[in-house]
């Protein structure tokens, strides 16, 4: 059996479960039960932000030292951990993309099944594609249990701005699945840090948090993604035996409704709606402070996939008329400065 880990965990194709396959997800599931079911309650932002670059810090963009493409460790909380870097051309100072992996997936095939850091880089993105934690499936969201992943997060952000000639004002993040929901849980998380972040089936795992800062976010979801349902409820359509009830346990809300109480939360009063391609709508928020925007777009039909031209049969239909690569990419560059 093929086994294709990009996304929400190992992989399921129809009902077949492989034993260790289905050992490892009882595991991962378990592991984040608490973080998802505490999703309930919208979180509050931070007394105080997580430690950032100040100008007594080292600065990139007056030389020294610089990292280099490819594969790095960040010693954190005592442990090394390891972040793919695409670098673009030119001096800077570039925009930054953190590109968040999904649970049971690795920084590696995010890499390479979002295309970011290649599409990014070639459009002036500094992409660095971390990796969670060793002995881990997903990352800790803000307020969660288990590796302090908000902190070391925003230490990346740190080394990157001391080492490469970083627009500090535009630092982003982007993420598939629960990469997704941390990309998103990080708008408070890191406490206005970011100017605008992309969720690709996962907006709905976390809820919007209190206040917070102007961000821009960008989500697509397909309307038959079986492991995180657009229309809410219980993920994990297609477990079976154990593994369902514990999915049992965790209710989420519907896309449509997370994605609204961001607009609302951001102050975005004006709404549109638009076909930007076959099978697939997009709701749009405008009027948001500083210049935010909220954006969904609905997949119809869509998987737990990523929109593109990459498919991964055994996670739904992937819409390939819909490049969200490129429009996470576009609604960025349209963000305006934090």
């Amino acid at each position: 059996m093929t086994t294709t880990r990009i996304g929400a965990g190992p992989p399921h194709a129809g009902k077949r479960w492989p034993g260790r396959a289905a050992h490892v997800f009882r595991l991962a599931l378990a592991a984040l039960l608490p973080a998802m079911a505490g999703c309930g309650q919208a979180p509050e932002r931070p007394s105080s932000p997580p430690k950032t670059s100040s100008a007594a810090t080292e600065d990139g963009c007056a030389g020294g030292a610089r990292l280099t493409a490819g594969r790095h460790t960040l010693t954190f909380a005592g442990e090394d951990r390891v972040f793919l870097l695409t670098l673009p051309e030119g001096d800077g100072p570039h925009p930054v993309l953190l590109n968040l992996h999904g649970l049971g997936s690795t920084a590696r095939e995010q890499a390479a099944y979002s295309r970011l850091p290649r599409v990014g880089g070639r459009r002036g993105y500094i992409v660095a594609t971390p990796q969670v934690a060793k002995d881990r499936l997903a990352w800790t969201l803000p307020h969660g249990f288990g590796p302090d992943d908000t902190g070391f997060l925003s230490a990346l952000l740190d080394r990157l701005e001391q080492r490469l000639c970083v627009d500090r004002r535009r630092e982003f993040a982007a993420g598939l699945s629960y990469g997704g929901a941390m990309a998103t849980a990080l708008v408070c998380g890191l406490n206005g840090r970011l100017a605008g972040v992309a969720a690709v089936g996962g907006v709905n795992i976390v809820r919007p948090c209190r206040d917070p800062q102007p961000a821009t976010l960008v989500a697509f979801h397909g309307t038959a993604d079986r492991v995180v349902p657009y229309r809410g409820g219980h993920p994990l359509r297609d477990a079976p035996g154990d593994l369902r009830k514990l999915a049992d346990l965790v209710t989420l809300q519907p896309v449509e409704q997370v994605t609204g109480g961001w607009a609302d939360a951001l102050g975005c009063p004006t709404t549109a709606t638009t076909a930007p391609a076959p099978g697939v709508r997009l709701r749009t928020w405008t009027g948001c402070a500083r210049g935010a925007r909220v954006h969904l777009y609905t997949i119809s039909g869509g998987g737990h996939t990523w929109p593109g031209p990459i498919e991964v049969s055994t996670l739904g239909a992937t819409n390939r008329h819909l490049d969200a690569t490129r429009l996470i990419l576009d609604a960025f560059d349209a963000a305006r400065p934090v």
